[in-house]
């Protein structure tokens, strides 16, 4: 199990995302108000914590959002996630993992150049929303492997 450590957004496609508070997250679109929201399968993009501060040792000016990364976790092992694998978030939200890695932009991202390494394109995961609602920092996010251990809506 791990927790959310961190929610970021950005209004427009190729620019620096931002943290916020909490969000609301669409089923079978994204986070509304981010720019990546859509009827595609990258709805949602995810990266470790550990991911990022690995990165920042010795360039400590790399922040959350950086890397274009909706959710950050922390206590999820991403090297154990595949294709297919749902993440769900207290509250109901579910995730599915649609995609591992991206290619970088055509000239490299800002973080590539200056750092000579990227890790969206090898630790970012890209997720596809199967079930909406709030989030925010603080929350507990586990993997499951199985439908069967995904647990049934809560009635209202």
């Amino acid at each position: 199990m791990g927790v959310i450590e961190a929610i970021c957004v950005s209004r427009e496609k190729g620019v620096v995302k931002t943290p916020v508070s909490e969000v609301y997250v669409r089923t079978d679109w994204g986070i509304v108000g981010d720019a990546h929201a859509d009827t595609w399968h990258r709805q949602v993009s995810v990266l470790a914590a550990e991911s990022i501060e690995r990165m920042r040792k010795g360039i400590p000016w790399l922040e959350q959002g950086m890397f274009g990364e909706n959710l950050v976790t922390k206590g999820i092992d991403i090297f154990a996630l595949s294709v297919g694998d749902k993440l769900i978030i207290d509250g109901g939200v579910l995730l599915e993992i649609t995609q591992i890695g991206k290619e970088c932009h055509n000239q490299g991202c800002s973080i590539q150049k200056a750092t000579g390494d990227c890790i969206m394109p090898k630790e970012g995961l890209f997720c596809r929303v199967l079930q909406g609602g709030t989030v925010r920092p603080g929350l507990d996010v586990k993997r499951v492997k199985k439908s069967t251990d995904i647990p049934a809506p809560e009635s209202k």
